[in-house]
């Protein structure tokens, strides 16, 4: 039987502490959260590799590393509310869990009834999981202290900067050519403010794509 706890531990000894990652609270929802449980059954024994994992559909669950810089350089209280886009089958989620008062998390409808029911089985209480294109966020519940989002994106939607609260913070990684680039937003009197974190890469994110316009 594979002892998943002692490859989560050394995921965290190896992909995340050597990364700059020192806040307790990312490190600890990290090593509580089984992530294999969080993945298509036949991806298990790969749940815990240094690389983003395939979901199928162009999705993916982001590498141990990248979700954890962004976690950390976001500094999540116990008292923020979050909303994660693109959670996949909801790991992402349920570690935000670990630090957040709660959380709501955008999926498309391929993969939100999944993800719901996986984090109500592992007793992830405080998340909610809302089916729909994941480039509308969930304005109903917003506006948010934090905002994650969990893929590359080529251009964020207004309607996403506008569900941050004022104050808020948002990770977001841009892909540029070919390059990955993190960058996290400071939402100072109604305008997001962004400095450069780190590079990472993803695949982009349904919706987040940029329009190609069609030069006559």
């Amino acid at each position: 039987m594979t002892d998943f706890a002692t490859r989560r531990t050394f995921m965290v000894d190896t992909q995340v502490r050597p990364s700059d990652v020192t806040k307790f609270p990312v490190i600890e929802a990290m090593l509580s959260v089984p992530r294999e449980v969080f993945v298509p059954d036949e991806k298990r024994e790969a749940a815990y590799v240094g690389e983003n994992l395939d979901l199928g559909a162009s999705r993916v669950v982001l590498e141990a590393r990248t979700l954890a810089k962004m976690l950390d350089a976001l500094d999540i209280q116990n008292d923020d509310v979050v909303l994660d886009i693109g959670c996949g089958l909801g790991y992402s989620s349920a570690v935000i869990a670990k630090m957040a008062d709660a959380v709501v998390a955008v999926e498309e409808e391929r993969f939100a009834d999944e993800a719901q029911e996986i984090l109500s089985t592992q007793g992830v209480d405080n998340v909610a999981v809302v089916a729909g294109e994941l480039r509308h966020g969930a304005a109903k519940s917003g506006p948010y202290d934090v905002i994650i989002l969990q893929g590359a994106v080529e251009s964020l939607p207004e309607a996403i900067e506008a569900q941050l609260e004022e104050g808020g913070r948002i990770a977001c990684l841009f892909q540029e050519g070919a390059l990955g680039v993190v960058r996290i937003g400071y939402k100072l009197d109604g305008r997001v403010n962004w400095r450069f974190n780190f590079n990472a890469g993803a695949p982009v994110l349904p919706g987040f794509a940029r329009h190609e316009e069609f030069v006559l």
